[in-house]
C-alpha cells in the first residue's frame, strides 16, 4: 500500500447506516464496538456547568461520559442524584472493573483516583503526590487508553488541574473543550487551559454536547478513514500540496518535510470541526479564512512535552554519559547543548537541572549554555517566560520543586539561574543554519514526524555540528538508521550515541542549510490605501446625523462606569463634588437617581430592555421631562455585557405667561381627581413592592459577598505573607540589577574608550580610508581621505559616486563595483590631479558572522616612492650611457618597436645626430634621412 494511503491504527470507521435509513452517521463503531469516551473535569462551580452539559446530551449520543470532579475525601457524594435530575442517560457512581458502556455516565466516588486501562474503570486510593492533581491523572490515562476515541472536557474550577491532561489527550489526537471564561462560576481551571492553546472549541457547557455528536459523527474524523484507490492518493497529493502553499504564503513554513499520515490526521480533525466534508472545499476555506490557516498550523505543531518525559532516560545520561563528558572537558569551559524541536520548554529545563545536579561533584568551573529551538512563536514565548502550572508536582519531585523553582500561587515559576542558562529562539531545523561546537544535541521526538529524506539530512548535520566525543540524544522510537559510521552506540534503549571521528573521504556529505528568506504572514490591510483616510463621506454624514438629531445616549459597563458619550449630556448628568467619577449613578441628576438605579438592576437580571416613562429630571431650576431607556448590548462581540442609557426629551405644553394659575382641583370633577390619586397610588405600590423584592435580593447577594469577603480575607492574609517575601526577594533583584548597571556602565566606558582608541589608531597610520555598505554609501572615513576625495561629514550615507574626486584616475567606481561582486581585491596605483601618487586597495568588508557587508577602500601615499624610483630610473640611463661611450664603436639599443632608447657618443656622430634626438627615434627612418643627407652633399 502506498505510503500516503497508510490507515491510522487509531482510527475507527463511522456507521454509515442505521435504522433511521441509509446516511444516517452515528459515532459508534458497528465493527469494532468502539465508541467516544467523554472525560469531564470540574471543580468549583462545576455542578451548575455539569447539569447544563448534561441537560442538553441526547439519549442515543452513542458516547460515554466519566466525570472527575474534586470531591472532600471523606464525605459522601450526591453527585450521581444531582446530576440524574438534568440528564436523560443513566448516571451512576463508578464501580473498580466496570465495563464503560455508551449513552452512560459514570462519576467517580469521593477520596479515589480513576484510571480507564482497556476500556474498563480502574478505581485506586489516592497517592498524596497526586491528591491534588486527580483530572490530569485521569485524562492522561483516558488518552493513552483510547487515543482519538477520546475527548476531554475542562470546566469550572479553581487552579491549573487538566492542564497536563489535555496534553496529553490533544498528544494522541483527542479531542479537547474548554467552558468558555465569561460561563464559568471559577475560571481558573478554563483560564490555564486555554493558555496551552490546546482547545479545540471554547462554548458555554450547554453547546458542547452537539458539538461532540457533529465532531464524532464527521466522516473526516479519525473514524472513518478508509484505504484509497490509487487514483485518490493522486488527487490527495494534489490537494495536499495546495494545503502546502497557502501555508508556506501565510506562515512562512513548508510542511511537505513532514509524514503525510501525521498531516492527513491533523488536517481531518480541522475539517471535522468546522463540518467540511472535502479536502477541495477545505482548501477553498482556508484561502478565504486566514485565521483557520493560523489554526491549522497550530494544529500541526502540537508540541506536547513534559518535565522529565521518560525519566529512565535521565538518569542513564545523568550517571552514565555526563560525568565522563565532564572530566574530559577543562576548567572554566562552557557546555554547550542544543534542543530543537523544545516546544514550550519543558524538555530544556529538565535539561538543565540534571546537568546543574552533575556539575556538583564534578571539580571544575563548568558553565552551561542551551540553546532551545522551535518553529513555533507562541510556544517559544511560553519557554521564554518560564511560568508552568502546579500540576507539574506530578512530574518533578518535591525536592526539585523547591530547589529550583518558585511557587506563585496555582503555578511555579523556574528560578533565575536556571532561566539564565538557556537562550530560546524560533528556528527551522530544516532549513535554518544549526548551532555548531555542541557538547550534547538532544532531539528527541522530533524526527519521527519527518520522512526518511528529511532524516537523512538531519543526522549528518547532527554529526557536523557536534564536537568531538559529543553526545547525539534520540527520542526511544527514532534511530540514526545507516548513519552508523557516524555515531558509536552508548546506550541502545535511550538512544544514547557519541560522535565517532570519521577520515575525511567517509565522511558523509552535510547539506548545510543556508536559511530562508521568509515574508511575514499576510494579514495586514490592502496595500496602497492611506492611512489618514478614517473616514468616508457616507461616516461623516452618519456623524453630523448623530450630533444634530440624535438623543443623548451614553454606552456603560456592568457596573455603571462610562465608557462613551453620544451628545450633550449637561441636562442629565452632573460632577458631584468631591473627587472625580466616571459612575453615571454618581452623575446622575436630582430625579433621575432612582429610577436610573433601578432600570439598570431590572436590565440587568431580566437582560431585556426597560423604559421608563415620564421621569422628572431637575435642570439648572426646571423641570426636564424625559423617557428613560436601558438595553442590554449583546452584539456585536465587542459590545457584549454592556448597556446602552438612553435619554429622550419630552414636550411639555408650555404655560403661556401672565396667566393665572387655577388650582386643578376646581378644574377637574372630583371623580377624576379620585381616579387620578388611585393610579399614583398603584404607581406608588407597584414601585414599593419592586424595591422590596430588590432589597431582599440584595440582601442576599450581600450575605454571599459577606461569605466570600471572609474567604477572600483569609487568601489577603497568606497572600500579605507572600508579598513579603516576594519584598525580599524584589530587593535582593533590585541589588542585582544595581550590580548589573555598574557592569553595563564599566561595559561603556570600555566601549567609548576602544572607540577612541581606533579613531586615534587609524588617525596615526596616516592612511586614508573609506568604508562603504552594499550600496556604495559612504558609512565612514578618515580625515587624510578628504585629500582625495572631497568628503565631508554630511556626506555620509550618500553614495560615493555622487562626490567629486581629486584623482586623474577614472576607474575608481567600476572597481569599486567589481569587488563587490567578484569579492575579491584590487590594487592600483593612482595619481591625484596635484601630481601626488597613492596606492589604492579595494578588499571586501566582512562582518563577525563572515557576511559580506561593503567594502574598504584605503589610499597609501606613495609619491616620496615615485620620486625615488625617476631620480634612479634617470641615474640608471646615465651611467648606462657612460658605459656606452667607453666603447669606440657605435652602440645603441633598440626597443620591441625598432625604436632607439639610448646610443653612445661614437653612435651620435657617426649619425650626426644629437643624444636629446635619439630616443624614441625610429632606426629604419633614421637611416633613410642619413642617406638622403649624404646624396645632397655628394651633389654639391
Amino acid at each position: 500500500m502506498p505510503k500516503n494511503q497508510t490507515i491510522d491504527r487509531k482510527a475507527v470507521k463511522v456507521k454509515t447506516t442505521s435504522a433511521d435509513g441509509p446516511g444516517d452517521v452515528t459515532p459508534k463503531d458497528s465493527n469494532t464496538g468502539r465508541f467516544p469516551i467523554v472525560g469531564l473535569g470540574a471543580s468549583a462551580g462545576g455542578l451548575e456547568a455539569l447539569q447544563s452539559f448534561f441537560s442538553e446530551v441526547s439519549e442515543n449520543s452513542a458516547m460515554a461520559f466519566i466525570v472527575q470532579v474534586h470531591l472532600p475525601p471523606k464525605q459522601p457524594s450526591m453527585m450521581p442524584e444531582l446530576l440524574q435530575r438534568k440528564a436523560r442517560i443513566p448516571v451512576s457512581a463508578a464501580r473498580d472493573g466496570q465495563v464503560i458502556e455508551p449513552n452512560h455516565v459514570y462519576v467517580i466516588p469521593p477520596g479515589i483516583e480513576l484510571t480507564v486501562y482497556k476500556g474498563k474503570i480502574q478505581l485506586m486510593d489516592i497517592v498524596e503526590r497526586r491528591a491534588c492533581h486527580p483530572i490530569d491523572s485521569f485524562l492522561s490515562s483516558l488518552a493513552i487508553d483510547q487515543g482519538s476515541n477520546a475527548a476531554a472536557i475542562i470546566l469550572s474550577g479553581t487552579g491549573t488541574d487538566g492542564t497536563l491532561g489535555i496534553k496529553e489527550i490533544k498528544a494522541n489526537d483527542g479531542l479537547v473543550l474548554v467552558q468558555s471564561e465569561e460561563s464559568a462560576g471559577y475560571d481558573g481551571m478554563p483560564r490555564s487551559a486555554l493558555g496551552t492553546g490546546l482547545a479545540d472549541m471554547v462554548l458555554a457547557p450547554k453547546e458542547m454536547p452537539k458539538k461532540l455528536e457533529q465532531y464524532f459523527a464527521h466522516p473526516r474524523t479519525s473514524y472513518g478513514r478508509g484505504p484509497a484507490t490509487a487514483a485518490a492518493a493522486s488527487d490527495q497529493q494534489e490537494w495536499l500540496n495546495k494545503i502546502f502553499a497557502v501555508l508556506r504564503a501565510r506562515v512562512g513554513h513548508d510542511f511537505s518535510a513532514y509524514k503525510d499520515s501525521t498531516i492527513l490526521r491533523r488536517i481531518d480533525r480541522r475539517m471535522g470541526l468546522n463540518q467540511i466534508k472535502s479536502h477541495e472545499t477545505y482548501v477553498r476555506y482556508l484561502r478565504e479564512n486566514p485565521g483557520e490557516v493560523e489554526v491549522l498550523f497550530r494544529e500541526l505543531l502540537i508540541g506536547v512535552t513534559n518535565f522529565f518525559r521518560d525519566p529512565e532516560s535521565f538518569e542513564a545520561l545523568k550517571t552514565r554519559i555526563l560525568p565522563d563528558l565532564f572530566k574530559q572537558m577543562q576548567k572554566d569551559a562552557v557546555f554547550r547543548a542544543w534542543i530543537p524541536g523544545c516546544s514550550t520548554g519543558e524538555e530544556v529545563y529538565s535539561l538543565v537541572i540534571v546537568l546543574r545536579e552533575c556539575l556538583e561533584k564534578t571539580p571544575g568551573q563548568i558553565s552551561l549554555q542551551l540553546f532551545g529551538t522551535d518553529i513555533d512563536k507562541y510556544a517559544i514565548e511560553k519557554a521564554r517566560e518560564g511560568l508552568f502550572p502546579a500540576s507539574i508536582a506530578t512530574e518533578v519531585s518535591a525536592e526539585r520543586l523547591k530547589r529550583f523553582f518558585i511557587e506563585e500561587g496555582d503555578f511555579f515559576r523556574i528560578r533565575k539561574e536556571i532561566r539564565d542558562c538557556v537562550v530560546f529562539s524560533v528556528q527551522d531545523v530544516l532549513i535554518d543554519p544549526p548551532f555548531s561546537r555542541l557538547n550534547l544535541l538532544c532531539c528527541r521526538n522530533l524526527m519521527i514526524y519527518l520522512v526518511a529524506e528529511a532524516q537523512k539530512k538531519l543526522l549528518p548535520l547532527f554529526h557536523y555540528t557536534l564536537a568531538p566525543g559529543g553526545i547525539l540524544m534520540l527520542g526511544s522510537s527514532e534511530t540514526i538508521g545507516g548513519f552508523t559510521a557516524l555515531f558509536d552506540t552508548l546506550d541502545k534503549k535511550w538512544k544514547i550515541f557519541r560522535r565517532r571521528e570519521v577520515p575525511e573521504n567517509v565522511r558523509q556529505l552535510v547539506d548545510f542549510p543556508r536559511g530562508s528568506a521568509t515574508t511575514e504572514p499576510a494579514y495586514g490591510t490592502a496595500p496602497g490605501v492611506p492611512a489618514a483616510q478614517k473616514f468616508s463621506l457616507a461616516q461623516l454624514t452618519q456623524k453630523t446625523i448623530l450630533d444634530q438629531f440624535a438623543p443623548t445616549a451614553l454606552l456603560i459597563d456592568a457596573k455603571g462606569q462610562i465608557l462613551h458619550v453620544q451628545g450633550r449630556s449637561g441636562k442629565y448628568l452632573e460632577a458631584p463634588s468631591g473627587p472625580p467619577s466616571l459612575n453615571i449613578l454618581d452623575l446622575a441628576r436630582e430625579g433621575l437617581r432612582i429610577e436610573l438605579s433601578s432600570a439598570l438592576r431590572v436590565a440587568k437580571s431580566s437582560k431585556k430592555n426597560v423604559t421608563r416613562k415620564r421621569v422628572a429630571v431637575k435642570t439648572n431650576g426646571d423641570i426636564q421631562m424625559i423617557d428613560l431607556h436601558v438595553c442590554p448590548q449583546d452584539s456585536p462581540e465587542e459590545l457584549a455585557g454592556r448597556f446602552l442609557v438612553v435619554f429622550e426629551d419630552i414636550d411639555v405644553a408650555p404655560v403661556a405667561p401672565g396667566s393665572e394659575q387655577v388650582d386643578s382641583d376646581e378644574l377637574q370633577p372630583e371623580s377624576s381627581r379620585i381616579a387620578e390619586l388611585e393610579k399614583e397610588l398603584r404607581i406608588s405600590q407597584d414601585s414599593h413592592q419592586i424595591t422590596i423584592e430588590e432589597l431582599e435580593s440584595s440582601n442576599e447577594e450581600l450575605k454571599s459577598t459577606n461569605e466570600e469577603l471572609q474567604s477572600s480575607n483569609e487568601e489577603l492574609q497568606s497572600t500579605n505573607e507572600e508579598l513579603e517575601s516576594s519584598k525580599e526577594e524584589l530587593q535582593s533583584l533590585n541589588e542585582e540589577l544595581q550590580t548589573v548597571n555598574a557592569e553595563l556602565q564599566n561595559k561603556l566606558e570600555d566601549l567609548s574608550a576602544a572607540h577612541d582608541d581606533m579613531h586615534n589608531l587609524l588617525n596615526s597610520t596616516e592612511i586614508a580610508t573609506i568604508f562603504v555598505d552594499n550600496d556604495m554609501r559612504v558609512r565612514r572615513f578618515t580625515s587624510e581621505a578628504t585629500a582625495i576625495v572631497n568628503l565631508i561629514q554630511t556626506d555620509i550615507g550618500r553614495p560615493l559616486k555622487h562626490v567629486a574626486t581629486n584623482l586623474s584616475y577614472k576607474g575608481m567606481i567600476n572597481d569599486l563595483l567589481e569587488v563587490l561582486e567578484k569579492l575579491t581585491p584590487r590594487k592600483v596605483e593612482v595619481k591625484t590631479t596635484k601630481g601626488k601618487w597613492y596606492h589604492m586597495h579595494i578588499i571586501p568588508y566582512r562582518s563577525t558572522n563572515n557576511r559580506i557587508d561593503g567594502a574598504i577602500l584605503t589610499f597609501t601615499n606613495i609619491d616620496d616612492q615615485k620620486k625615488a624610483q625617476k631620480m634612479i630610473e634617470e641615474n640608471t640611463w646615465q651611467l648606462v650611457r657612460a658605459i656606452f661611450d667607453m666603447s669606440p664603436m657605435p652602440m645603441m639599443v633598440l626597443d620591441k618597436d625598432a625604436k632607439m632608447v639610448i646610443a653612445n657618443t661614437a653612435f651620435s656622430e657617426i649619425m650626426k645626430i644629437s643624444q636629446e634626438e635619439i630616443k624614441g627615434k625610429d632606426i629604419v627612418n633614421l637611416q633613410g634621412s642619413i642617406f638622403q643627407r649624404r646624396n645632397h652633399r655628394q651633389k654639391l
